[in-house]
């Protein structure tokens, strides 16, 4: 019949679309993606507020074992649910395509995405280049790609959207070597660690694509009740507590006097200036629950 692929937004269970609910509701199954990103609700309020169960989909079903999710789609609605907008991720798309291939129709709901809601911070969305990707450094995994990236943005006086790293049921690279998967705890990439990261491979590099003092933005919890946003540069920020998850940081190309204005309200205080905390990289206890129960 139709494989619904569903964005909802955000923050919560009230951010899906009035027409993502009614394909919620006409649905025989719905699955949740839940490792490219995460609501700031466990999916047990999803279940309340939709009226359906949910089912967990993990990296490993969504990518190895899609055709349970695709399975009986030809005669009856499923829905797929995506945190922000459907084609955030490849997988996404890689879903479609192997819906289409199997004769099943698939329609797309769209929502807010971090892709546009980053507009917030006052920053004009026509004016970001490409943006990049900020994964955790690992004492043998160190990855610089995105340093030209952000080097050819700012040569064209453009802004950087850096999407920061999550691990939701990742399975430990010593467990993989002993052949029995044991998965490491969540993790979420603080706007603290990913500046920490990128003035590490500047200090390597040492071709000037940014410093210490170049503007960038902080934002955490976009679309919830407790979002945040704080302008400062690379080393203020360094000082600044974000909070809880999710966090997202754009480095600042040439800004427009439209964009500083905006960008005044959004300016470090010194209040704001303390000592980062320890739960910046760790999920909230719902995160936690969630998370076992897909293990």
């Amino acid at each position: 019949m139709v494989l619904y692929i569903i964005g909802l937004g955000l923050a919560d269970e009230r951010d899906i679309t009035v027409k993502g609910l009614e394909a919620v509701k006409a649905s025989e199954r719905v699955y949740l993606e839940a490792y490219t990103s995460l609501l700031l609700v466990p999916k047990e309020k999803l279940e309340e507020f939709y009226g359906k169960e949910v089912i967990v989909a993990d990296r490993e079903m969504v990518e190895l074992e899609a055709d349970k999710i695709l399975e009986g789609a030809e005669d009856r609605a499923v829905s797929f649910l995506v945190v922000g907008d459907p084609f955030g991720a490849t997988t996404h798309t890689d879903l479609e395509l192997r819906a289409r291939s199997r004769g099943i129709a698939v329609k797309v709901i769209h929502n807010a995405s971090i892709m546009n809601a980053v507009g917030a911070c006052g920053l004009q969305l026509y004016r970001y280049g490409e943006a990049v990707s900020i994964v955790f450094f690992t004492e043998t995994w160190r990855p610089d790609s995105f340093y030209d990236k952000i080097a050819a943005n700012r040569k064209m006086g453009l802004h950087t959207l850096c999407l920061l790293d999550i691990k939701v049921k990742e399975p430990s690279l010593e467990s993989l070597a002993r052949g029995r998967k044991v998965y490491e705890p969540p993790r979420f990439m603080s706007v603290n660690t990913a500046l920490e990261q990128l003035l590490e491979v500047e200090g390597q590099r040492g071709e000037g694509a940014y410093t210490p003092g170049t503007l960038c933005v902080g934002l955490a919890r976009v679309g919830a009740d407790t979002q945040q946003i704080v302008a400062g540069s690379m080393q203020e920020l360094l000082e600044v507590d974000f909070g809880a998850p999710l966090h997202s940081l754009v480095i600042a190309g040439t800004t427009h006097p439209i964009e500083d204005e905006i960008l005044e309200r959004f300016h470090l205080q010194p209040q704001q200036q303390q000592q980062p905390q320890q739960h910046q990289e760790q999920p909230q206890q719902h995160e936690q629950d969630q998370v076992q129960r897909q293990q």
